[in-house]
C-alpha cells in the first residue's frame, strides 16, 4: 500500500510542471492603446483612442490556444483630438458613458491563424450590448526583461464592428455604420 501511495505522490509531483505552463500576465496601461476609426460623410476616417485600458490574460505558454484574455476600456478616456465631438460621442447621442463607461471584453477561444497570428473570439460589451467578435491579433511577441527585472510581451488585436449592433445609433448617415477597433497591447509579468 504504501508503494502505491509513493508512485502516486510521484506522478501528482510529476504533473506539476504541466500545471505551471499556465502563466497571468498584467495589461499594461500605461504602454496600451485602445484606438478607433470610423468614416466622416463617407469620404474621411475619423480616429480617436481611450486613454485608459486594463486587463489581465492567462497565457498557456504551451498551447497558446488555451489562453484567455480579459480587457476594460474606460469609455470615459475618449479622446478624438476635439473637445466638441468628444463630448457628443461620450454623451447619451453615442456611447453615453455615464451610464456605460466601460468597454469589455472576453475571450472564449484562441485559433491560430499563422506564423505568429491568432483569431481571439469572445464577447465585447460595449453600450450595455454583448456580442460575440472575433479580434485579428499579431503577437504576442516573445517575452523580454524589463530593466525591472519584469518579463513583456506585445500583442496587436485588430476586429470591426458595426456599431448599431450594439445600439450606438447617433449621427444618421454622417457618421458610418463600421467602426475599426485597434488594441495594442502590453503586458507583463512580475518575476
Amino acid at each position: 500500500m504504501k508503494q502505491l501511495l509513493s508512485v502516486a505522490a510521484l506522478l501528482a509531483f510529476a504533473s506539476l510542471p504541466c500545471l505551471a505552463q499556465t502563466t497571468t500576465w498584467q495589461v499594461d496601461p500605461n504602454h496600451t492603446n485602445s484606438q478607433f476609426a470610423v468614416k466622416h460623410l463617407g469620404i474621411s476616417t475619423v480616429r480617436g483612442q481611450f486613454m485608459k485600458t486594463t486587463g489581465q490574460i492567462q497565457l498557456d505558454e504551451k498551447d497558446v490556444t488555451k489562453s484567455q484574455v480579459e480587457v476594460t476600456v474606460d469609455t470615459t478616456t475618449l479622446d478624438t483630438r476635439v473637445t466638441a465631438r468628444d463630448n457628443d460621442v461620450k454623451s447619451p447621442n453615442y456611447l453615453d458613458v455615464a451610464q456605460f463607461p466601460t468597454m469589455t471584453f472576453k475571450s472564449k477561444s484562441v485559433t491560430s491563424a499563422g506564423e505568429g497570428k491568432l483569431k481571439l473570439t469572445g464577447d465585447l460589451t460595449l453600450h450595455g450590448v454583448t456580442k460575440e467578435v472575433t479580434f485579428d491579433v499579431d503577437g504576442p511577441s516573445a517575452p523580454i526583461t524589463d530593466p525591472w527585472k519584469n518579463l513583456r510581451r506585445g500583442a496587436s488585436a485588430t476586429t470591426t464592428i458595426n456599431r448599431h449592433d450594439f445600439g450606438v445609433n447617433g449621427g444618421g448617415p454622417v457618421v458610418g455604420d463600421n467602426v475599426a477597433i485597434t488594441i495594442d497591447l502590453e503586458f507583463f509579468r512580475k518575476p
